[in-house]
Formats: structure tokens, C-alpha cells, sequence
């Protein structure tokens, strides 16, 4: 895929030092415009992430009649004057998610509630994801979709109506799928309740309740909403964390480069969204968490990474839901280890932004790493180094390009990693705050 964007990285002239504030939490923030579109009253958010993907949520409920102000320049903090739940109006074009999954997925189960037609579309890579994951349960409840490959490809046409609740049991364990089924119950009638193979990621569940709509956790892979028929906007200003999956690359980073230390400030530890550093910790990662605090309903804490020898191992099961995203950077992780490090029942890293074990695999490979592709995993057998000196492509995914930046960091020469652009999606400050705590990284002007 050529989107363009090339970085020049590693690597690096020395430890890596420094105090790190990354931004927002991307599914949280993406969360809190959609709940704060569809309640009463002005929602106050502050911590937003100011990415692409965010702001394509947000354009997509402006479209829809909800009003977005932007209080500060950076574009962090915002106020969302609601429409109520059922006060959204019919889009007057097609709804563009741009490269968000987690947009696509979600406001499918919102637009499903909607007595209105809509039709939404995304970039050539969201184009490629699957949809049938969340088109399927919500047909279920009385919505009708269509699109390419009866509507497990984007463009999706949806046509909203009065939904029924039901018991869902997911066949795959999907923050975005759960997510979907209970913001489209929020407009049916009776309870409806999702069960997973896996606990996933509960920011949904835990943000409902900040806008007045109960959720009941029935244990970790069961969650269940009854509607009460209106949300309400906060009173208090809904905090946004640090974003955990961007803390990882830095985390990472600094384990690695000899002696590095750095913390990373304020970072959501949910344990829903803690796999990453669960992996770490049991590849011995030097991690300390420091001043944990409460923001909004999510758990956070200062973490002090100093540089180690991680060590190989292989992955509890339980912690991949939690750990998703990061895979990326921990492949480099484990690339620089000692030992061997197994991946396995992994296979949702081949429908994200590009097939992220293929990419990573390909990458990593380049560079001279030890690593074997499976069709669920890996096994990546760590060295000290690897070497640099090539050309990688991103494929346009934003976590692969600054995955690659991090494993530049413990190479003998400079790498391009071509088709990088996409870092606008999740983190546009990454290269500055790399540069920040002595990261060896840049844009290429030519």
C-alpha cells in the first residue's frame, strides 16, 4: 500500500533518557465523542487524542448533527454538544471512517439503531478488514447491512430501525465486536447481553456508566445492558489516559538501548489493556509502576522502564486480547532477547491494519532477525543486534512503522521504513517525543 511517509531510524548514539507524556487513549477517545454525541447536554472531554482516526469519529457525528468545539489549539480538549439518543439526523453523504477499525466497528452499532439510511466507507485499508463480525450480531437484533461480499466488506449500507435484545455469544474475542453489540443496545428493546471467548478491553463498559446507563459485568467474559432509554453528559470532565499502546514503543525502546531510563507518565493500567506489560514483565523487563492515581473510571500510574536483558518466553494465552495492538513492538522485543519467544493463537493480528505478522515477520526478517511465521504467531529466536543498512515498508500501518523505529534503535546502520505516513492515525508526536529522550529517528525530506 503506498501512502507514502518515509522515516530514517537508528541507531541509537546513546541511553535513552527523559520523562515521557504520551497522548490520549485512542479507543477512549473515540468512545467519548460517540457517547457524547448521543447524550443530553455538553460532554467536556480533556486528554483527547488529536489523531486521524479520532477526528474522522468526530466528522462522522458533526455529519450526523452532534457539534464538536475545539477549546485549545492542540486540539486535546473539546466539548460535544449531544443530539440525545435518538436525536441524530440522516448524513447527508457517506460516512468516512477513514483508517479506523475501532470507528467503523462501533458506530455500526450505533447507525444500526438509527430509523435512518447511511452508508459508511474508509480508506483501501479499512476497505480490506472484515465487517460480517459486526454486521452479523446486529442484523440479529433487526438492522439491515449490506455491502461488498454480502457485507463483510466496506462500502456498508445501513439501514437502522427498531432493534431487538438478545444474548450474543461472540465466536471471536473483539473489543470492537462487544462494543458494537451493546451501543446497539442502547436503542433496542429489552436486555442485551455479550459473551466472549476472552475478556477484551472494558472501556465501553466502563464509560456507560460516566453518561448514566448501567452496564453489569456478569463475570470477565460476559457483559449485560438493560436500556434506560437516555444518556446524560457528565458533570465532571471525562479524563482521557495516556494512551498504554503508545507508551509500549517507548517502554520497549528503553529496555532495549543500554542504559536507559525513562518514565512514562500517567498511563492507563487497566487490565484490559495491560497485556503489554504483563508480556514484558514476563520477559523480565525492568518495570516500576509509580504514583497510581484514577482518571475518569480507568486506572493509571507513572511507569519507570530501565534498560534489562529480556528474556524469551511464551505467551499466556489470556494475556493476547489485552495485548493486541502492542504484538508489533513486542515482536522487536522479543527479537533482542535472549531465549525463545512463542506466539501462538494470535491469528486477530491478521486482520488489523495490515496482516501484522506477515509485515512484522517480513521486516523483522530484513534486518537479519531469527523469526518464523505461523499461521497464529511466531517463534522468534532473540539475538543481541541486527543489522541495518535496508529498506522496510510499513504497508500503511502506523504500528509497524514505529515498531520498525524501535527495532532500528539496536542496529548497526540506518534503516528506511517507507510508507510511514499512517502514525498520523494514532500518534502525529511520535518522532518528536522519540527524538525527545534520544531516540534516533526522522523524517526524510526528500
Amino acid at each position: 500500500m503506498n501512502i507514502g511517509g518515509t522515516l530514517i531510524a537508528g541507531p541509537a548514539k546513546g541511553a535513552l533518557k527523559g520523562n515521557i507524556t504520551v497522548p490520549g487513549d485512542k479507543s477512549m477517545s473515540h468512545r467519548s465523542i460517540m457517547l457524547g454525541a448521543l447524550a443530553d447536554g455538553v460532554t467536556r472531554i480533556e486528554g483527547f487524542l488529536p489523531g486521524d482516526d479520532n477526528f474522522a469519529t468526530a466528522a462522522m457525528f458533526e455529519a450526523m448533527g452532534a457539534k464538536v468545539t475545539w477549546l485549545n489549539e492542540e486540539k486535546t480538549a473539546l466539548e460535544v454538544q449531544g443530539v440525545g439518543l435518538y436525536g441524530l439526523k440522516e448524513p447527508e453523504n457517506v460516512l468516512d471512517a477513514g483508517n479506523s477499525g475501532t470507528a467503523a466497528r462501533l458506530i455500526t452499532g450505533i447507525l444500526a439503531g438509527q430509523d435512518f439510511h447511511s452508508v459508511m466507507v474508509g480508506d483501501a485499508s479499512l476497505h480490506s478488514r472484515p465487517m460480517a463480525r459486526v454486521a452479523d450480531p446486529v442484523r440479529l437484533m433487526g438492522a439491515k447491512i449490506d455491502g461488498r461480499e454480502g457485507g463483510n466488506k466496506m462500502p456498508l449500507s445501513i439501514r437502522g430501525g427498531k432493534l431487538k435484545g438478545m444474548n450474543f455469544v461472540s465466536p471471536v474475542a473483539s473489543a470492537q465486536v462487544k462494543s458494537c453489540v451493546l451501543l446497539a443496545g442502547l436503542f433496542a428493546d429489552g436486555e442485551t447481553t455479550v459473551t466472549e471467548p476472552k475478556a477484551t478491553r472494558d472501556h465501553t463498559e466502563r464509560m456507560l456508566p460516566l453518561f448514566g446507563q448501567a452496564v453489569e459485568r456478569v463475570d470477565a467474559f460476559t457483559s449485560k445492558l438493560q436500556p434506560c432509554g437516555q444518556l446524560t453528559a457528565p458533570k465532571d470532565v471525562v479524563q482521557i489516559p495516556a494512551d498504554p499502546s503508545s507508551a509500549t514503543f517507548f517502554a520497549v525502546a528503553a529496555s532495549l538501548v543500554d542504559g536507559s531510563d525513562v518514565v512514562l507518565n500517567s498511563i492507563g493500567i487497566n487490565p484490559r489493556r495491560d497485556g503489554w506489560r504483563r508480556v514484558m514483565a514476563d520477559m523480565q523487563a525492568n518495570l516500576t509502576l509509580e504514583t497510581e492515581n484514577t482518571v475518569g473510571a480507568e486506572p493509571v500510574a507513572d511507569i519507570r522502564v530501565k534498560s534489562t536483558t529480556l528474556q524469551g518466553m511464551k505467551v499466556n494465552p489470556q494475556d493476547i486480547p489485552d495485548a493486541i495492538d502492542e504484538f508489533p513492538v513486542l515482536f522487536v522485543a522479543a527479537a533482542l532477547s535472549k531465549g525463545t519467544f512463542v506466539l501462538d493463537e494470535a491469528e486477530e493480528l491478521r486482520v488489523k491494519e495490515s496482516d501484522r505478522i506477515a509485515t512484522m515477520v517480513a521486516a523483522l526478517q530484513a534486518c537479519g532477525a531469527d523469526i518464523e511465521e505461523k499461521e497464529d504467531g511466531a517463534v522468534i529466536h532473540g539475538k543481541p543486534n541486527l543489522k541495518g543498512g535496508v529498506t522496510v515498508d510499513a504497508h500503511g500501518d502506523h504500528r509497524i512503522a514505529m515498531a520498525m523505529v524501535v527495532a532500528a534503535q539496536k542496529m548497526d546502520k540506518e534503516i528506511r521504513i517507507e510508507n510511514a505516513a499512517a502514525i498520523a492515525t494514532s500518534f502525529p508526536s511520535f518522532v518528536d517525543l522519540a527524538q525527545n529522550i534520544g531516540m534516533n529517528v526522522r523524517w526524510d525530506d526528500v
